[in-house]
């Protein structure tokens, strides 16, 4: 392999995984006050409605379809009766229909916060990096898929090459020049998806790696009446027909 081989395939994916590991904490631990999506739905809520969940939606779709392509062997899947070929058929069709929500979502959003003045207002230079990479590696993506089932320049099973990849770098064992001889598109939209990682900590896409868990178990809210009274919850409750005084 050449240097620059070694340095994408073998040094960049720990790069990656170290400045997400350690962002993620710090950010955690020196500016949790941040860690938010900064909502704009005040300002506009009827684009958001749709392109909001149809990027969500597709994106977990999309996450899933890469977590089961990538970590799970095709030995598997065969083991189960599942063959190649029926799984090619069913990540392009899925995968496909997956992509273009996520992509159509992304659009929307970056077309509703251009648009729209008061969203725009709030876009920061960190936004527009974020929806910069974010775009670019969706976009490379769905070339990469294009290309693996032949549609663009020769069919290639990334399952042979990326994938045994991927794994080499959990398993501390890099393997470079398994992505040194896949087709450009994939490896284009390897080497953005990991540069999206490393600033993944610093942007607004840090709140994906959060949830509400402490909602389950937080104690009930008190809420006071403005007329003074200490428990509107322990008043008496008012009759549904209760007589109007003129």
């Amino acid at each position: 392999m050449s240097s620059l081989d070694i340095l994408l395939w073998s040094v960049l994916p720990y790069i990656a995984i170290g400045s997400f590991v350690i962002g993620l904490i710090w950010r955690y631990r020196y500016d949790k006050f941040s860690w938010t999506t900064r909502s704009s739905q005040i300002y506009e809520g009827r684009l958001l409605s749709i392109a909001g969940p149809l990027f969500h939606l597709g994106l977990f779709a999309v996450i899933g379809g890469h977590i089961v392509g990538l970590l799970i062997p095709k030995e598997w899947t065969e083991t189960i009766g599942i063959s190649q070929e029926t799984y090619h058929i069913g990540a392009i069709t899925m995968g496909g229909f997956a992509g273009v929500a996520t992509v159509l979502g992304i659009i929307l959003l970056i077309y509703r916060r251009r648009t729209t003045a008061t969203v725009f207002a709030a876009t920061t230079k960190n936004d527009k990096t974020m929806y910069l990479f974010l775009l670019a590696t969706l976009l490379a993506g769905g070339v990469a898929t294009l290309s693996g089932a032949g549609v663009i320049g020769r069919a290639s099973n990334y399952r042979e090459t990326v994938s045994p990849w991927f794994r080499s770098i959990l398993f501390l064992q890099p393997d470079g020049t398994l992505m040194a001889q896949t087709p450009l598109p994939f490896r284009i939209h390897a080497v953005l998806g990991m540069l999206l990682f490393i600033i993944w900590p610093f942007t607004r896409l840090v709140h994906a790696m959060s949830a509400p868990i402490g909602y389950l178990f937080r104690p009930p809210i008190i809420y006071r009446t403005r007329d003074g009274r200490t428990n509107a919850g322990s008043s008496k409750a008012r009759p549904g027909w209760e007589k109007v005084k003129y």
